[in-house]
């Protein structure tokens, strides 16, 4: 027996840098050492990403996770329905790809919510070559919450000490706008209490964004903060949450960066991405909350203009495995 997860790690669009970034990730033989990873795909574009990169791992299928060895050395797949040995395109949008990938993203998923795996890692599929294939899932978080049922699923970032929970993601700023309510913030900062104590985290420190610059100046540039982001930080404080708030985004970050703050609600999908993409845009890392199940991703695209080079980084894949891996053994939020 073994307390080292199993993690199902989605190999991505099979023509992107998927299969070689999770090829690589595993070339790193310290992975071994924290998880027990299953891949879900195929074994031939397994196969193909590690002969790209002049690896001479050997790669089976398992029928099951339960079958999986997780030997250094030897990779596993498990390869659903009728794909193996088919010849993806590379570096182009393709119907095949799309709906190949969207199938091992549910495929996963389902494993993830029958509870035969710890947790999920996932290499980044394209949006356009699942609505090629005829899906109506834009993304994995509509393919979570429709699997799962979760009314509520929310993105966070992580690159290092710095972490940034997103109020909203998908939305124009316009519409992100309207979003910062206090009801709005509460659920957000009452989901990001309840898994940092998951996590590890005895008092989690949540500092609160403001909207506005300079946090309105007191009103003078907008009122979002004293009519909505306030109350909600002081309703938190009244919960027993750690929240302070609202910050100026233009400090707030470099605070967190320092250790201030364990972690940053952000109010609006740039708030967020922009100072962790500039902090460590290759180590970060994307952590859904809200599911009832693990879920780590590589914060990048599948890279068609690099596809099949060889050249692609494995950093990002390197961190959302150590990251999974830490979250699913409960040892905190550490990469």
């Amino acid at each position: 027996m073994t307390d080292k997860p199993l993690l199902a790690v989605t190999i991505g669009d099979p023509s992107g840098i998927g299969p070689e970034v999770v090829a690589k990730a595993l070339q790193d033989r310290s992975m071994y050492d924290i998880m027990r990873p299953v891949l879900v795909g195929t074994v031939s574009v397994v196969q193909k990403a590690l002969d790209a990169i002049k690896s001479s791992d050997t790669v089976i299928g398992v029928a099951s996770p339960s079958d999986a060895i997780c030997e250094r050395g030897t990779i596993e797949v498990i390869s659903p329905a009728n794909w193996e040995g088919h010849e993806f395109p590379i570096g182009k949008h393709d119907a095949g790809s799309g709906t190949a990938s969207h199938l091992w993203v549910e495929t996963a998923a389902k494993m993830c919510i029958a509870g035969v795996v710890d947790g999920m890692v996932t290499a980044p599929v394209n949006k356009e070559s699942w609505h090629m294939g005829g899906s109506k899932d834009t993304g994995h978080m509509e393919v979570f919450k429709r699997l799962s049922g979760s009314s509520y699923v929310a993105t966070m970032l992580v690159s290092g000490p710095m972490r940034c929970m997103h109020l909203s993601t998908h939305k124009s700023l316009g519409e992100a706008v309207k979003y910062v309510t206090k009801e709005n913030i509460m659920i957000a900062v009452r989901l990001t209490q309840k898994k940092f104590i998951d996590w590890g985290f005895e008092k989690p420190r949540i500092a609160v964004a403001a909207l506005n610059p300079h946090a309105s100046d007191n009103g003078l540039i907008g009122s979002e903060e004293a009519d909505e982001i306030a109350p909600a930080v002081a309703q938190a404080i009244a919960e027993g949450i750690d929240a302070s708030g609202p910050h100026p985004a233009d400090s707030v970050f470099n605070n967190a960066s320092a250790g201030k703050y364990d972690v940053v609600v952000v109010m609006y999908h740039d708030q967020g991405h922009i100072p962790i993409k500039v902090y460590g845009v290759e180590e970060s890392v994307t952590v859904n909350l809200g599911l009832p199940f693990l879920r780590t991703s590589v914060d990048h695209g599948t890279a068609f203009d690099i596809a099949g080079t060889g050249i692609a980084s494995e950093i990002s894949m390197i961190e959302a495995f150590k990251l999974g891996a830490s979250l699913a053994s409960r040892k905190g939020l550490t990469t």
